[in-house]
Order: C-alpha cells, then structure tokens, then sequence
C-alpha cells in the first residue's frame, strides 16, 4: 500500500520537474557531476558584529534593562571567552523540556516536520551586506542550542519597503547536548548563497540543555564581491504551489463523494478497493507540503488530499519563511473545518496583510478552537477584530511576543468569551484592556502576562482575577514590577485552583510580610512555583511549602541569601514528586551542598549555575 504511495508521489514529483527547460537541466547535471562549487573571487573578507538585534521571540530578561536580554547579542562580546552564567549575555525565556511538562503547555501539532526543531529565533542586522564566508556564535554558557541559521536578502536598515525577501538556509542541524557547560565558539560550515546580505537569523532549541543557554556575540565575515556561483536550481514545489492547472485535475467530482457509486471503476489499480477512511489515514502521515505535491499526481489521490478532514489541525510555523497571502487563498478551500491554527513566526516583512489574514479567518474561522500567532508583526488592530467576529468558539490564543500591537487592539479579546488559554506575553497590553478580558471571559483557565510593562496596578489585576477567574489553574506574572502583599493574598485566596504560578523577579513581594506562607496555605495543589530572584525568600517559606503543596513538581528559588540546606532538605522529602529545583545564587547552597542533596535524591534535577 505504502509502495504504490511511493509511485504516485514519484510521478508527482517527475510531472512538476518538467517545468525547467531540459537544456538547464543538462547544465545542472553537468554542474553536478563536475563537482562545481562556488569560487570566490579574491577579495578582502569583511568581518563584523552584529549592528542592531531587530527581532526575537523570547528573553530571560526584561523590557527596561539589559541584564540576560537579547539585545546583549549587538556589538562586540561582554564576556567571552570566560564561561559561566552572565547578565551581560543573550538568554532566552525556558530550557530543557520543564514548560512543555506543564499544565498550561498546548500539545504539539500533527503534521510538524521531523526536520522542525526551532523553539526561539533571533534576528540581527549588520552594517554591511556580504556574501557570507562564515558565521561565528560566541556561546558563553550551556552550548548546543542553535539548529539553525538563516540569511535574508532583504536590508532591514534600507528605506524602502521590503519586496520578493527571500531567505536561505545557510546551515541547519539537530539539537546537540555539549558535554560541558564551557564557553565555545560554534563556527559551522555554511552554504554559499547568491546574494549579499546583512540580516541573519539564529533559531535555537534548548529542550536538550541542563540549563539557560547563554550567547555573546555573533560574527559574520563575507566578501562584498559576487563570488562566482555555478548553481542550478531546479523547480521548487512548496505549500506557495496549491494550484491544480493540469487538466486532468480540473474534475475531481468524486466517486468517493457519493454512495451509489461504489462499483464504478477509475482506473486506479488496488487503490479502488481500499477504503476510503483508510487512505485518509495512511495520507494524515504527510507533511503538509508532501499531502499538496501528491495532490497534483491524479484525480483520486487529488480528492484525498483536499478533504477538509485533512486539515483539523494545520501547523504553518515551520513555513514561515515562505508563507504569503497567496498560500492562504490556495488552503483555504481546503480548511472549512479547521479547528487548531498555528501561524506563529509568519507573514512578517509584508508576507501576509490583513486582506489575506481577513479572507482566511472568514473562510476557516468558524469552528476554530485554538490561535497561534506568536512573533507575528503583520497583526493589526483590525486583525483581532476579525479574530474577535469570525471564531466564536475560540478557546486558546497565543499572542506571545506580538510587541508591535497597538494597546487598543488587546480590548477585541473581550469578545471572545469562551476563552481558556491567552498568552500575551511581551505584549503592550494595558490595564484597560486586561480588566474587561477578565470581566468577560469568565472561563479562563491559563494566563500568561510575563513581562506586560505598561499594566500599571498588578493589585487590581489579581483581586479581579479573585472575583472573576476563580478555576484558573495556571498564571505567569513573570517580571511583574508592581504585585505586592494584598494583591498575592487576594489572588490566592480566591483561585484556589492554582497549580502553576511564576511570581519570579517580582521584586515588590516581600516575606516578611508572610504572603508566601499565605499563598503555600492556600494553594495545595500547586505543581509549579517560581520565586525567581525574590531575596527574601526564607527557610520558613520553603517548610511552608514542604507541609502545604505535596504535589509540588517545580520549584525555582533562584538568588535567595536565606534559605539553608536543612530545609532544603525537608522540602525533598515531603515533595516525592518533586523533579526540577533551581538554587542557583542561593549563597547558603554551595555545589558540596547540591553534590549531596543530588546523592540522596536522583530523580530531583536540582540547578545551580556558576561563573568562572
């Protein structure tokens, strides 16, 4: 079964590569088989630092400092070659798999390429457009991160509006785990291109890494000079290449489309015979841009591959690259019963425009459950305002790193009554616009307002979150500047169902007021606690939680002067489900400390960075 697959993809495959001329193809093979590569002309390299950090999808750090933020990535290194864990470097927000372990964590979607592994991207814009030679990472702490790096041909410091931007991939790779934390300088091979650029892109995952990746600066070296480019390309098929021109597909009327004519014969051998839900089945293995090239291959395959079933759930993130309005206009027949969507990363640059976003969402909008639209800039206020009238039945949006929307735009949410999950972190949301969310949208289950600057009062927040959301289960403060006391006490008091809560590098709390024994009281079923950077956190506070929340999984204490290894201790015991403890900068816990917890305690991973 899967062989005649094969064929029909195969003939697929043949039929769209006549499209190049046979004399390119004779240049092809005979660049191919004289092993031409590209010869650079001689020339004077140019090598430079990163001039701007122009893009990225997450930090550790905050809006208004410089401490762990990307834009540590601009100049020339802060800390390289030492190793260790600076504020000075590039972090960004998660590592390992902890988040995805959560509660409040999506399940991934079908269909995902297995060549997809980026979790974070960055993009940074040099001072001069070369042809690339190489590119070279200042990793300063926890390596291996990086699976990919790109080159954009458009210049993001000229005047004029991008157009045609083309990127390439000048080297890509699988998550590695380095052996030692140890400060590298990861230079890769890279592919030769046939354009100067001066916008490169890193996209990393860190799912492998024990800690925070942390990078100092990126190098690129190039020429100015055309190098001498004997590269044929042939014809690329992807998801942009839904359009059906070939006659033979111009009638899919289908005999798979009604009852009463099971007896007919198409002329497609055993594939007559198989049922019809078990094609499907064998299809839904594809990735996207297969299932659209082996649409093209016959009449029957064509049908299977257009059905709407097909496309219950539909992951574009991996296409970001090369998505366009016109690949929207070619899906959108094929995704009236779309329920999860996930756009995150697309259309920036003037790929996608609120024309093309509007007519897909009108079309596909309605039976639509869950919205990912992290890092994307095309999103304007009229966006979520279609969002808001076309997806009645939205549950889920993810507006993660969606920094350029207007604060208005944030108040269409309201609308959207039946949601559970909204993440708006890194976005400009305001106090306006978050209150009448909460106002409304009664259901919510899982907030993330992580690094939301411009709410003002972080106290009215919490006590309307008390009043309205009371089966929350998980809410991401991360970095909120202004949270105190009264506003933890009334948040806990009235979301009892809390079971993940990031209250990290809230500097307003304090212990001494006894909020967090408070909170350890009221919440038993907390899984995951983050007290980031919170140096009052004390050894009463850690017993609390010891004898409170036994469920507790993760727990990050990181940068407290008052906790001791004695409860530390108590904790491990009385938390036997517990599996990630961070006590980097905790000056009572020194590494003999750590060696000796983690003897008595294997399945705890228990955190503690250094620097050299």
């Amino acid at each position: 079964m899967l062989t005649l697959l094969s064929m029909f993809y195969y003939i697929c495959l043949r039929r769209r590569s006549r499209s190049g001329t046979r004399g390119e193809a004779l240049t092809s093979r005979r660049a191919v088989e004289s092993g031409q590569r590209a010869v650079l002309p001689v020339s004077v390299e140019v090598e430079q630092y990163a001039k701007e950090v122009l893009d990225f999808s997450s930090h550790y750090g905050s809006e208004n400092s410089m401490s762990y933020t990307m834009w540590n990535l601009a100049g020339v290194p802060n800390v390289y070659p030492s190793s260790g864990d600076f504020t000075q470097t590039a972090v960004f927000r998660a590592y390992g798999t902890w988040w995805e372990q959560c509660a409040s964590a999506p399940p991934p979607f079908r269909r995902t390429p297995k060549g997809f592994y980026s979790h974070d991207y960055i993009e940074l814009g040099f001072e001069e457009p070369v042809y690339p030679t190489a590119v070279e990472v200042l990793e300063t702490y926890y390596p291996g991160a990086i699976v990919q790096i790109l080159a954009c041909s458009h210049n993001p410091f000229s005047q004029n509006p991008p157009t045609d931007v083309r990127w390439e991939v000048l080297w890509s790779g699988e998550p590695t785990k380095v052996l030692t934390p140890q400060a590298r300088q990861f230079s890769p091979n890279i592919k030769h291109i046939n354009f100067p650029t001066n916008l490169l892109r890193l996209e990393v995952n860190s799912s492998l890494l024990d800690y925070y990746t942390e990078l100092d600066a990126v190098i690129l070296r190039g020429v100015k000079e055309r190098p001498m480019l004997a590269l044929y390309k042939m014809p690329v098929i992807d998801i942009s290449d839904l359009s059906d021109s070939e006659e033979e597909l111009s009638d899919v009327g289908g005999p798979f489309r009604q009852g009463d004519s099971k007896h007919q014969r198409t002329g497609n051998g055993y594939f007559d015979k198989l049922p019809y839900e078990l094609i499907q089945l064998i299809l839904s293995h594809l990735t996207l841009p297969d299932l659209c090239r082996l649409a093209q291959s016959c009449k029957l395959l064509h049908q299977h591959c257009c059905d709407p079933l097909q496309y219950t759930q539909l992951s574009l993130q991996p296409y970001w690259a090369r998505l366009s309005d016109a690949s929207l206009g070619h899906l959108q027949s094929r995704c009236t019963l779309l329920q999860r969507l996930n756009l995150s990363w697309t259309g920036n640059r003037g790929a996608l425009t609120l024309t093309g976003f509007s007519s897909f969402m009108k079309a596909c909008g309605l039976s639509l459950v869950c919205l990912e639209l992290s890092c994307c800039h095309f999103l304007t206020e009229p966006c979520l305002e279609v969002i808001s009238q076309t997806c009645p039945g939205l549950q889920e949006l993810n507006l993660s790193s969606c920094d350029r929307l207007n604060p208005q735009a944030f108040t269409h949410i309201s609308k959207l009554t039946r949601i559970r999950r909204l993440v708006l972190y890194r976005t400009k949301i305001e106090q306006t616009a978050i209150l009448s969310i909460l106002t409304f949208c009664i259901e919510l289950r899982h907030l993330n307002l992580g690094s939301c600057v411009r709410i003002e009062d972080y106290d009215v927040v919490a006590s309307m979150l008390a009043a309205r959301c009371r089966s929350l289960c998980s809410l991401d403060l991360w970095r909120c500047r202004n949270l105190t006391d009264r506003g933890l006490a009334e948040l806990v008091t009235g979301c009892r169902m809390l079971e993940e809560l990031d209250l990290g590098w809230c500097p307003t709390l304090q212990s001494s007021t006894g909020c967090f024994q408070h909170l350890a009281r009221s919440l038993p079923r907390l899984r995951k606690l983050f007290l980031t950077a919170n140096r009052t956190v004390c050894d009463s506070d850690v017993e609390e939680l010891a004898t409170s929340c036994l469920s507790l999984q993760h727990l990050d204490i990181l940068g407290t002067r008052l906790v001791s290894a004695a409860s530390l201790k108590k904790l491990l015991q009385s938390c036997p489900r517990l599996l990630l403890l961070d006590v980097s900068f905790c000056s009572q816990i020194d590494m003999r400390v750590v060696q000796e917890l983690s003897g008595h305690f294997p399945n705890v991973a228990i955190k503690k960075s250094f620097t050299h």
